[in-house]
């Protein structure tokens, strides 16, 4: 379910109102799997799975947290190491004002790898508003990126593709409220409940608590607010490095899409997102685009799991066969 133009939708999330300083409820004290990282002062809720590299470390959207990405992680950590993780302010972590610069998050996550003992180089997966943060860990640490696995992120380059009216601060404009929100979440609880049908009885619990939670609410709204920022601040830096990309494009219509904008919108801003995608890709030299039609920008880790596993496993043997 979201509302928001699919550059930056997330699992179970509909879309920006107005900026949050910080998020308001503290983080839930016991998650059902993984444990605790201390970086710069700070908790940050951590889980890693399997063993070898290049590690794979996933991105969460904005509103998501790593246990979202719990199904795709069990599939990926058969063949090498595979990591979850909440940023500073979400999910599990400790507080953090947001939103934040996509070079705040990349630094938080390197430190966190670095206190974990993952060597790189990495694969990141980035999902949604994820696509900025791991834009931003690329540019601080290129030498630290073995390869992109792009679920239909976040891109700077994002307004130049799709109509004015699905542009990153229309976005913004046209999201509901606060309270709209609040009345939104038992429809979004049983959402949560039948994406998250094949989770262990614990994360599923667990993810869908998180989801009906104050802190959702407000740390959504936090960061989605910042995309026209975090395109800004991602423009003055480099491109994403010449590595092996596979960006996987769902062309389905999410039905809060249909909510906001108009067939001709929604038509064109899938147009312009298949185009960037494409160029993104054609700009590395060994990209490769995987357009779905079958699912849509919030479902996409859930239902098409199959096809998001096998685009890292492929990014992951493309990247050892560099090594």
């Amino acid at each position: 379910m979201t509302n928001e133009s699919a550059s930056a939708t997330t699992p179970m999330s509909p879309p920006a109102a107005t900026p949050a300083s910080s998020s308001t409820d503290a983080a839930p004290p016991h998650p059902p799997v993984g444990g605790f990282q201390e970086v710069d002062g700070r908790r940050l809720y951590v889980h890693r799975q399997g063993t070898g590299g290049p590690a794979v470390v996933f991105l969460p959207g904005a509103s998501a947290i790593g246990l979202d990405y719990f199904g795709v992680q069990q599939g990926v950590s058969q063949f090498t190491t595979a990591v979850v993780y909440d940023r500073g302010g979400t999910g599990y972590s400790d507080e953090v004002a947001l939103p934040r610069t996509a070079d705040d998050v990349a630094t938080e996550l390197h430190e966190l790898l670095r206190a974990q003992g993952i060597p790189g180089p990495y694969v990141l997966v980035p999902h949604s508003l994820g696509g900025a943060y791991a834009h931003g860990f690329a540019q601080r640490y290129p030498q630290d990126v073995a390869g992109l696995v792009w679920l239909d992120a976040f891109h700077r380059n994002w307004d130049d593709f799709v109509p004015a009216e699905a542009s990153l601060a229309a976005s913004v404009r046209m999201s509901p409220t606060e309270e709209q929100l609040r009345q939104a979440l038992p429809a979004i609880r049983r959402m949560a409940e039948e994406l998250l049908v094949d989770y262990p009885a614990d994360v599923r619990d667990a993810v869908t608590e998180y989801h009906v939670s104050e802190r959702w609410i407000h740390a959504g709204i936090a960061e989605r607010a910042s995309m026209p920022d975090l395109a800004v601040e991602l423009r003055a830096g480099a491109d994403l490095p010449d590595v092996p990309v596979i960006a996987l494009t769902p062309m389905g219509i999410d039905p809060g899409q249909q909510a906001l904008m108009s067939a001709e919108t929604l038509r064109a801003m899938h147009d312009g997102k298949a185009r960037l995608d494409a160029a993104m890709v054609n700009a590395v030299s060994d990209g490769e685009q995987r357009v779905l039609s079958d699912t849509g920008h919030s479902q996409l880790v859930f239902e098409r799991t199959d096809a998001v596993v096998q685009a890292i496993r492929d990014v992951v043997d493309h990247a050892r066969r560099r090594a």
